[in-house]
């Protein structure tokens, strides 16, 4: 996958305060995604664009679009990549 596409996947980050707790209590980012995608295309997607590995990927529906719940291996991946995205 290249970049190109992966930025049609990954859309924007998704931050709450809800989503904010997530990246240290369950090293999860939670990211609007395009809505065709499905999971195995997600991870590919984060693996281009931030060179992390993936553990696991939820999606979820909303008004405001298709979620994406990413998981990474440790809570300092999340956190590392929460403040590079600029979420923290």
């Amino acid at each position: 996958m290249n970049v190109d596409q992966a930025m049609k996947i990954i859309i924007k980050p998704y931050i709450t305060e809800k989503t904010f707790a997530m990246v240290e209590n369950e090293s999860k980012i939670c990211f609007i995604v395009e809505i065709s995608a499905n999971k195995t295309q997600i991870s590919e997607a984060v693996k281009t664009l931030y060179k992390q590995n993936v553990k696991k990927v939820n999606t979820a529906r909303t008004i405001y679009g298709k979620k994406a719940f990413v998981q990474f291996e440790n809570t300092e991946k999340a956190r590392d990549l929460a403040t590079k995205i600029g979420m923290l």
